[in-house]
């Protein structure tokens, strides 16, 4: 199985601590952002949870503590963008991540460490020269370090609009795409790295761009030692190449205050949660429902071996615990 911590909020940069306790513990328990009565205990025992994709904008809070991870497999999915404090107003300065990224790859591999430049909008501030300079310029720092890089253009989430109103975005229309990507994909093969496009419709590959597998079944079979099985996840948009993984993060806890961010509703919402987080709660936003009569939770991990498809326990009021 892969686990993937998190596409939902950002847990190496603002869980870290949540995060080493459910290792430790060997279990995390998540809720069905679709349907919040059913949850699932998801194993994060080496044997259950061969691979782990860490999606970050900060992973400095983990960097101390990558040694508990050894023997592990696991990889990073590192968004390092040019974006200001007016955008991104609770992120490191790009010289601060740009370090912390060469130091990830110094002590990983490259391999380890895929760097994201995502996502790419235009707007009062932005526009196609400025981002060919800004990723230019942070491929040339990351010469070396980095082997692989994605990038996605933004899509118009409602959820994310009006905060991003400001900024005056435009939609880019596929000449301007194409001109863009066309700008990246130079300057990725000047600093030596593959680059991908993350679920686009448009196709790229006239210009040396692949289609990326940011949860990539063949390279966490790669760090698992072993072959997981993972298929292609359905459950994600067609343009998708991503394998199914097993998600342990929760929507709307992201405090990191990106404008442009499909997770989070209400920022202030979204800091008051992390402020009253519980690190020893196995669930993350919140206390994990208990299941009637005490019975314990069906393990994710060792059903997904068994190709189990069942459900879990019922919970008071109804809810399902199982697989999703």
């Amino acid at each position: 199985m892969i686990v993937s911590a998190s596409r939902r909020t950002d847990i190496p940069a603002f869980y870290s601590d949540w995060l080493f306790r459910r290792l430790e513990e060997g279990f995390a328990v998540s809720r069905n952002p679709m349907n919040p009565r059913q949850i699932r205990r998801v194993s994060l025992a080496p044997e259950d949870a061969g691979c782990i994709v860490f999606w970050t904008k900060n992973p400095a809070p983990m960097i101390p503590r990558l040694g508990r991870l050894a023997g592990r497999g696991f990889y990073f999915q590192f968004t390092i963008t040019p974006y200001g404090r007016d955008v991104e107003p609770r992120l490191p300065c790009v010289g601060k991540a740009v370090d912390d990224f060469r130091r990830l790859a110094d002590m990983l591999g490259p391999h380890r460490v895929i760097w994201r430049y995502d996502p790419v909008f235009a707007g009062a501030s932005y526009d196609a020269r400025r981002h060919a300079d800004e990723f230019g310029a942070i491929a040339r720092a990351l010469r070396g370090y980095a082997e692989k890089a994605a990038f996605s253009f933004m899509e118009p989430y409602r959820s994310a609009a009006r905060r991003m109103a400001a900024q005056r975005p435009v939609r880019l229309g596929a000449e301007e795409r194409l001109g863009i990507a066309a700008a990246l994909a130079a300057a990725a093969r000047e600093n030596s790295m593959a680059l991908e496009a993350c679920a686009q419709g448009a196709d790229f590959s006239g210009l040396g761009i692949g289609r990326a597998r940011c949860v990539d079944g063949a390279l966490a079979d790669r760090l698992a030692g072993r072959p997981l099985g993972a298929k292609k996840d359905r459950s994600q948009r067609p343009e998708c190449g991503c394998a199914q993984s097993a998600d342990i993060g929760a929507y709307g806890t992201c405090p990191g205050g990106c404008l442009y961010c499909y997770a989070t509703r209400s920022h202030a919402l979204a800091l008051e949660k992390s402020r009253g987080h519980d690190a020893s709660s196995p669930l993350l936003g919140g206390p994990a429902p208990p299941t009637k009569e005490g019975a314990a939770p069906a393990m994710e991990g060792a059903a997904m071996r068994e190709g189990a498809a069942g459900k879990g326990p019922e919970l008071p009021g109804g809810g399902q615990l199982g697989l999703f």
